[in-house]
């Protein structure tokens, strides 16, 4: 059965990115402690074994300095208290790589398999684990069962395993005794670094049932509900009636912008109340002439006022305005199809300027404005 959350809803979906990019944040990751025992104590061993020789020659030259006082330095504390600071500086210098190697083990194991996390929160005290019901339910849980089964196993099989190493390697261990005391030094470190490697690969079986088991119990403590999915996504894409708002603030500003450039255009096109579209043509910077403002219903009409606030000429042309409308962007050049349509319209407009200012023959609006059929679209 699926886990369900306070509020009564099952945990059925697995967790998303965010959802384990936050928990890592909360310092909540996978971890495995069998991972990490089984890595220092087996490749600990192993240091330990190609250690073994420098080890065992250190404390014999360490014994031998120690075991050959001087007659006047028996008599002298100062004397004593120096030997001993030096022979502890000796043994701490000896034993420092070994050290090293097992700090970086332990290290290495632990973040193997969440990786590294950092976190304050996860190290602030928390009252809630004091509380004894809790601790009760995590003891009779199915990670509480796990680890009791692998307690078990660890002591049947290092138990095991200590009594096999013990039984093979007897002779050996007796056998130091008939050695020289500088051998039997190395052969019993030698000894004790084999039997924490053979001690050790017994653990490998439990490390390779705990690792996929965390990965799991991590994932499984961190399943949502749909209802979480869904709140996720609208926290991360916006919600619905903030994306509307933003859209429509988006919408309002672009719609500002066109209409301060509607008092530089030359010529608005209409249909006449449907569409409106403002033409723009720099004979010297442009290659055609391009749309500095369009719009339909509402926006239409503003495109029109404005216009005319501003003295540009209105040109009613439905067949051209539509097809400019649904051909062209704003800030695009007007396609080639259009350009005899739209000369005609300026050459309209620029004469109807000069007629403005030195008189002479009226001009006539063109009557035969061509329009291509693929740029032809329908009146609705």
């Amino acid at each position: 059965m699926a886990e369900e959350n306070q509020d009564g809803q099952e945990k059925t979906e697995q967790p998303t990115a965010k959802r384990l990019d936050d928990a890592k944040k909360k310092g909540q990751i996978a971890r495995s402690k069998e991972l990490n025992t089984m890595a220092i104590t087996l490749l600990g061993g192993i240091a330990l074994v190609s250690m073994s020789s420098h080890l065992g020659s250190g404390l014999w030259d360490l014994m031998t300095s120690n075991f050959t006082i001087p007659r006047q330095d028996m008599y002298d504390p100062t004397a004593l208290i120096t030997r001993l600071a030096s022979s502890m500086e000796d043994v701490l210098f000896m034993l420092m790589p070994f050290f090293l190697v097992v700090m970086i083990l332990a290290v290495a194991s632990s973040v193997a398999l969440g990786g590294v996390a950092i976190s304050g929160e996860s190290m602030t005290p928390k009252l809630s684990k004091l509380n004894p019901l809790k601790g009760l339910k995590r003891v009779f849980s199915l990670k509480g069962l796990l680890e009791l089964l692998k307690a078990l196993a660890k002591f049947l099989l290092v138990g095991s395993a200590t009594g096999l190493m013990l039984w093979t390697t007897l002779d050996n261990i007796l056998g130091l005794s008939q050695m020289d005391l500088g051998k039997a030094v190395t052969e019993m470190g030698s000894l004790i670094g084999w039997s924490f490697i053979m001690i050790a690969s017994t653990l490998i079986l439990i490390a390779m049932i705990d690792v996929p088991f965390q990965l799991w119990e991590h994932k499984r403590q961190l399943k949502m509900t749909r209802q979480e999915v869904r709140e996720e996504m609208k926290d991360t894409e916006g919600r619905p009636e903030v994306r509307g708002r933003i859209r429509n603030l988006q919408r309002e500003i672009a719609q500002r912008r066109m209409m301060e450039e509607i008092p530089q255009a030359d010529v608005i096109v209409t249909n006449p109340t449907h569409y409106a579209i403002a033409l723009r043509y720099d004979q010297e910077n442009m290659q055609a002439p391009e749309v500095v403002a369009k719009g339909k219903g509402l926006v239409a009409a503003n495109i029109r006022r404005v216009g005319m606030e501003h003295n540009v000429q209105l040109v009613e042309s439905p067949m051209l305005a539509r097809a400019i409308y649904f051909s062209t962007e704003i800030g695009e050049a007007i396609p080639a199809g259009l350009y005899l349509a739209v000369a005609k319209i300026l050459a309209y407009v620029f004469q109807l300027r000069i007629y403005r200012t030195d008189g002479g023959l009226k001009p006539e609006m063109p009557a035969d404005l061509s329009i291509p059929e693929e740029y032809q679209v329908p009146e609705t």
